[in-house]
């Protein structure tokens, strides 16, 4: 049975020789996994290019009841990005996002509320030229709230994390903040959650501090996120 959706790529992994799985997040079907032949030939040049973390695809799809990998029948961009891949700060944000949402989302059901605000979000991000410097923060403040564990105030971060502050840190290079410093923290949060215009986070050591700190939060919530591999590349859009 083939199926019409639209999709938002996650990642994928090679498969022998010239194919590749991708793992596809759709308006459909939630969470899939597709073999796509001959995508990595050297002609046609660039179909690859496709299936970079977050394109967003038309899909047909073959679809199983019992499951597991399938085909895809037709593909193509839906909505091509005019910034995300061409600017190294937008790209590295974009990665690393991916890869927390990837790990995340695991739902093989629809989940339209879901798939509306990754889309949406992924589309603003694209058009925005500038102040964009707290877009992951943002991003994943209100990702949570679809993940069942939505957050009201920093205050919620900082006190769960300050219980788990024994934990071991998240990568990237920044440890857990002291608890003395988790008063500021809940203000930054607290403008990030409901006012993110006028947020007032001073420079990139801080907005990496927070962001090493949502992680941690993220990680407490959902036991199979473990570390953040790409969280290194974001030090260029988290800069001083």
């Amino acid at each position: 049975m083939l199926i019409k959706t639209r999709g938002i790529v996650l990642n994928y992994l090679r498969y022998r020789e010239t194919s590749i799985i991708a793992r596809v997040y759709t308006e459909r079907l939630g969470l899939q996994s597709y073999v796509v032949n001959g995508v990595r030939k050297a002609k046609p040049p660039g179909r690859i290019a496709l299936f970079q973390p977050f394109t967003l695809l038309d899909l047909v799809a073959y679809t199983s009841r019992q499951g597991g990998l399938t085909r895809l029948s037709e593909y193509r961009c839906a909505e091509p990005y005019r910034s995300i891949p061409f600017e190294v700060q937008k790209s590295s944000v974009a990665l690393v996002l991916s890869e927390i949402v990837g790990r995340v989302v695991q739902e093989e059901e629809e989940n339209e509320p879901l798939f509306h605000f990754l889309h949406d979000a992924l589309l603003a991000f694209d058009e925005q030229q500038t102040g964009y410097e707290n877009f992951a923060l943002i991003f994943l403040l209100r990702l949570a709230s679809y993940l069942g564990f939505g957050i009201e105030s920093g205050q919620e971060i900082t006190t769960q994390v300050a219980f788990a502050s024994a934990a071991p840190a998240t990568s990237g290079g920044t440890s857990t903040p002291t608890a003395l410093r988790f008063q500021e923290f809940d203000q930054y949060f607290d403008e990030l959650l409901h006012d993110p215009t006028n947020a007032s986070v001073p420079n990139g050591r801080v907005r990496r501090e927070l962001l090493n700190l949502l992680i941690r939060y993220y990680q407490l919530h959902i036991e199979h996120l473990g570390d953040v591999r790409s969280l290194a590349v974001l030090s260029e859009v988290l800069a001083e």
